[in-house]
């Protein structure tokens, strides 16, 4: 009898899991998902799409496949994870506005352990926390640092650029927007301190898209080393902050630091120490890459097209000659460069400084017909539309003026990202830029060294020599 029963169970289970398994697969069979190819186990096509050093090519890797497969979305494997690849305005569109309804924030492997983040916060993040960052970096909280960036501009050029007649433009834009990052973000002006911060965060940056290979020599184990260290450097100055605002019982915020130590929710509940890291990083990633890149190629295109420069430098110098030599900048001077906005803009198509951004799916979703299953993540590319002849005529040319006006069509040219994820530092790289390549053109023109230096990715674009330049000193 006892036998009888456990075959009986035994049988009913094995007809169950027949059962379940013949539902499955009918419907998986009725599931169209994005068509495209997985590639390699565990690596995907994660070495062809950003990781391949000089033979990288991320704008290759989305294009051909829209050719391939389908030019609005399609399927592949990257960094570990199942991925459907959004294109075109019309993908753009319905990422931004289906934030925290069908998909939702997901960061790479590799991403979340060099900086740190924490998985599970202790607790929930105060509430509007979020807007406290924001409104440190709306226009009209920014315009009150105008006259910082102005004279540091100044100050930079004056050190590291003027008294040489060759300089190379990556490394000292890096320089120069980490420093002012420093100084406005967390009132850090030592130059050996901002120092102390810079190494670790290079380090770490250059592992952030990586494969999660925990290996000495690999680009992820230097990454972890270099965000432990970062964040070793950034809690000590929260730390010695939290101390002074308590010492002098301050109340009002100075910088995006004392915001958030000083910033609680209704039941005055505070960030930790590395929660307010993590606010800190997470602010120096989203406006010193995007800034010190396109820094770089607005150089290399105001080298290359004299029409451009020309302009760039007649607009300019009308504002200048409108005020007193030693008169910092104004929010109205800034609005009054519309040609040099749009060079800035027509390089950051061509020379992208963010590629995409990753989500997750947080439920089974269809878009134009294909079905995207939960737990699949998601990703959009700036290269889908920027050099696609339907959206912008003459691709590879290089055209200020293709934005002057209404400029292009809604969700072709989203270098920010949009909807409620908008990049919250846009307004803060417009200033940086503006202000410093006024301050450049207006002292001198420049040519570069290697007129066809290579480009290559990690993830985002840059000259493999740095671009190299001549400065020429406008006459007095």
């Amino acid at each position: 009898m006892d036998l009888f029963s456990y075959l009986l169970h035994l049988i009913v289970l094995f007809v169950s899991l027949c059962i379940i398994f013949l539902v499955r697969r009918r419907k998986s069979a009725c599931v169209k998902l994005p068509p495209g190819k997985l590639g390699w186990p565990i690596i995907g096509e994660t070495l062809e799409f950003a990781l391949g050093g000089k033979n990288s090519n991320p704008a290759r890797f989305i294009n051909d496949r829209m050719k391939k497969y389908s030019p609005i979305v399609f399927r592949t494997s990257l960094l570990g994870e199942k991925v459907a690849v959004f294109c075109g305005p019309a993908g753009n569109k319905f990422l931004f506005s289906n934030h925290n309804k069908l998909i939702t924030t997901w960061k790479p492997p590799s991403m979340e352990k060099a900086l740190l983040f924490q998985s599970s916060p202790p607790k929930a993040e105060p509430r509007g926390m979020r807007s406290f960052v924001l409104e440190f970096l709306r226009p009209d909280a920014l315009q009150r640092n105008i006259h910082i960036m102005d004279s540091m501009a100044r100050q930079n050029i004056n050190m590291d650029w003027a008294p040489q007649k060759e300089v190379n433009v990556y490394p000292l834009s890096k320089k120069y927007t980490f420093t002012l990052a420093c100084h406005l973000f967390i009132s850090i002006k030592d130059p050996e301190r901002i120092a102390r911060i810079a190494r670790p965060f290079h380090q770490m940056l250059s592992g952030l898209v990586s494969l999660p290979i925990d290996f000495p020599g690999t680009a992820f184990n230097s990454a972890k080393k270099g965000g432990k260290m970062l964040r070793h450097e950034l809690v000590a100055i929260i730390k010695q902050r939290r101390k002074e605002l308590s010492e002098k019982e301050e109340s009002v915020a100075r910088d995006l630091l004392s915001s958030l130590l000083l910033a609680t929710d209704g039941n005055g509940a505070v960030l930790n120490d590395m929660e307010i890291s993590d606010k800190i990083v997470g602010i120096f990633l989203a406006s010193f890459d995007s800034t010190s890149t396109t820094l770089t190629f607005i150089f290399n295109y105001l080298a290359e097209f004299p029409h451009a420069y020309d302009k760039v430098l007649k607009e300019q110098l009308e504002i200048a000659m409108s005020k007193d030599p030693e008169e910092f900048l104004k929010w109205n001077d800034i609005q009054k460069m519309k040609y040099t906005w749009c060079v800035v803009k027509e390089t950051m198509r061509l020379a992208p400084p963010a590629q995409g951004t990753f989500r997750e799916a947080i439920t089974d979703f269809t878009f134009e017909g294909f079905t995207i299953p939960k737990g699949w993540k998601t990703y959009w590319s700036v290269h889908s539309t920027n050099k696609n002849p339907k959206y912008f005529p003459d691709p590879e040319k290089f055209d200020p003026s293709r934005f002057e006006g209404k400029g292009p069509a809604p969700y072709t040219f989203v270098p920010f990202g949009g909807g409620p994820r908008l990049c919250p530092g846009k307004e803060y790289v417009r200033l940086v830029i503006l202000v410093f390549i006024h301050n450049m053109v207006t002292r001198f023109k420049w040519e570069k060294v290697v007129p066809n230096e290579k480009i290559i990715y990690n993830p985002s674009p840059f000259p493999v020599n740095g671009l190299p330049i001549r400065l020429q000193p406008h006459e007095k």
